[in-house]
């Protein structure tokens, strides 16, 4: 567990500041005053500033920030020149920049999906469910146990019915180490569930040459988004129509669980957690939800269409109150995940 939560805070700090520097590179082509990129949250332990721009390490070790010269609409400094604030800038630019973290968490998502191509993924068996009083709860077997020697699951299936009532011998890898099963299948199973009573998923992903692993990363990182984003549209209709459920939602303690598993299973496994945590927080981050940079755009859009910003002291409160919700909401998914797990 403490390698899965090392492995976490280290993780979500390099998304975080892939998406503060999107930020970042964007308001510098602009010529925006950018008075600080951090690394990790304050209070500052170190700071050194390089040209106009204040370099700091804070002490608490989750993501970083960038501050814009006028981003918040505070009174301005009228030394700093004119055009130099984000506040000055045509609503597409400052759009642009707002848009630019997404996009960034967007490209990395991209960049470990193609990589994974690229490498290609070892074929192999995983068990990813148990039946309750199945020959294989009783022989010890578990989720996300690696099935060692076949090479696809209807030859491990074949495998198991030829020994229905008969003692049979698995080799598994269970967190890095093998091990040896014994358990006896059943000759009449119920319905559904097999000799053995296990769930079964096969993997496995031939390597691709360079370029067709990047198009084909490409491709399968809009997919995973398009996903994500239905799968975010029905769980909200669903808290409209009755019947919602955060069941499939998994907050801090059960991403820190999920992160060992993977770790466990070797490097590329991990690789895929980590490209799907990047493309989910693009979603999540576009989201038309004050505190989130959807809210930011959906705010810029208005202030489009009315022909004026809203009131400074509007965003502030909405942003305060969504940050809130947000919190709260975290608070009761890691709940949920303590109590699971």
């Amino acid at each position: 567990m403490l390698i899965g939560i090392i492995l976490v805070i280290i993780f979500l700090s390099v998304f975080i500041l892939v998406h503060e520097l999107g930020h970042f590179l964007v308001a510098k082509k602009f010529g925006l005053l950018v008075e600080e990129f951090g690394f990790g949250l304050p209070p500052r332990i170190w700071g050194r500033k390089i040209g106009e721009t204040l370099y700091s390490i804070n002490a608490l070790p989750f993501g970083g920030f960038v501050k814009i010269y006028g981003e918040d609409r505070q009174a301005e400094d009228g030394r700093v020149a004119a055009g130099r604030s984000f506040s000055s800038l045509k609503i597409w630019r400052r759009m642009l920049i707002i848009a630019a973290g997404v996009s960034m968490n967007f490209l990395l998502g991209w960049l470990l999906v193609s990589i994974i191509f690229n490498v290609g993924i070892p074929q192999a068996i995983f068990i990813t469910d148990v039946a309750q009083n199945s020959p294989a709860a009783e022989a010890g077997l578990q989720s996300n146990d690696k099935i060692i020697g076949f090479s696809s699951v209807d030859e491990f299936i074949r495998y198991v019915d030829g020994y229905r009532g008969e003692s049979l011998v698995l080799k598994i890898e269970r967190e890095g180490k093998e091990m040896e099963i014994q358990a006896v299948p059943r000759l009449n199973p119920p319905a559904g569930e097999g000799a053995l009573g296990v769930a079964l998923t096969e993997i496995g992903l031939p390597k691709q040459k360079l370029f067709a692993g990047i198009w084909e990363g490409l491709k399968m990182s809009l997919t995973i988004v398009e996903m994500v984003f239905i799968t975010i549209f029905n769980l909200i209709k669903s808290v409209f129509v009755g019947g919602a459920s955060l069941e499939a939602v998994t907050g801090p303690i059960g991403i820190i669980k999920i992160t060992a598993q993977a770790g466990s299973l070797g490097f590329i496994y991990l690789l895929q957690l980590l490209a799907l945590i990047s493309l989910n927080l693009v979603v999540i981050n576009i989201l038309p939800f004050p505190a989130l940079d959807g809210g930011r755009l959906l705010f810029l859009l208005i202030e489009k269409i009315k022909g004026s910003p809203l009131p400074a002291k509007f965003e502030r409160y909405a942003n305060a109150v969504g940050f809130t919700f947000l919190l709260l909401l975290m608070a009761v998914i890691t709940i949920k995940d303590i109590i699971k797990f």
